[in-house]
């Protein structure tokens, strides 16, 4: 009926209730953890458990440890890098391809539709020249255009105005492509390829341009189907259905 539990280790109990104190506003950026000893007294474990722990929360970007610091660890205010970085860990170890590819069309519909709605007119210009730039590539070959290519999508995250969009956005759409890169490079016909890709680009910037946010997600989704779907079991393929009406 059941199957065996790992055991939570010491040191993940302190990462815990330091992390909770973080979430809770008891220690905010800038605050200085004890030091070790006193944290050893506190929680009532040895000193390499209190290391262990120390290390986890530096390595994820919650505090700042330097050697002979007598005021012990300092608690690092969040960043986008570091969200970044748990993102792309977790999107690498833990989901299938077909799971990212749902989450991308639920996220860059949803970033398309609030784009041309939100977009700026210095936004809208980013994305003419990252076009403009896609459209130069073709004849350069799939690396410029796939740096052109990143710039459009990253030009559009930013016109969401929120950050977790444009941390997320970036992360599953760098994962995906890391996923079927191989794929890509030897397509038959790269070329093709790439006029597809800026025939979309071209259409769903119109839409944005015009406001029209509906089209504009529609459009989105759309394509990230046509695109991806091919390189997925078709059984995956069926997690992707619902998002193109």
């Amino acid at each position: 009926m059941f199957q065996p539990v790992s055991p939570i280790r010491a040191y993940e109990r302190v990462v815990d209730q330091i992390e909770q104190a973080v979430f809770t506003g008891r220690l905010r950026p800038g605050a200085r953890l004890p030091s070790e000893r006193d944290l050893m007294t506190q929680f009532g474990v040895s000193r390499s458990t209190i290391r262990e722990a120390l290390r986890v929360l530096q390595s994820n970007g919650m505090i700042q440890s330097r050697a002979g610091d007598p005021r012990g660890p300092e608690i690092l205010a969040a960043s986008p890098e570091n969200l970044h970085k748990s993102m792309r860990r977790l999107a690498r170890t833990s989901m299938s391809l077909g799971e990212l590819l749902q989450f991308r069309m639920l996220l860059e519909g949803s970033a398309y539709l609030l784009a041309a709605r939100l977009r700026s007119a210095d936004e809208l210009a980013e994305m003419d020249v990252a076009l403009a730039a896609m459209a130069a590539a073709v004849d350069e070959g799939y690396s410029a255009f796939s740096d052109a290519d990143v710039a459009f999508h990253e030009a559009v995250a930013r016109a969401t105005q929120n950050t977790l969009i444009v941390v997320c956005s970036d992360v599953v759409r760098e994962v995906v492509v890391d996923l079927i890169a191989d794929r890509i490079a030897h397509a038959a016909d790269q070329r093709a390829l790439m006029l597809s890709y800026l025939r979309h680009h071209t259409e769903v910037l119109q839409a944005i341009r015009d406001g029209d946010g509906e089209l504009a997600s529609q459009l989105a989704r759309r394509a990230l189907h046509d695109s991806y779907a091919p390189y997925l079991p078709e059984t995956e393929r069926e997690m992707l259905s619902p998002l193109l009406g």
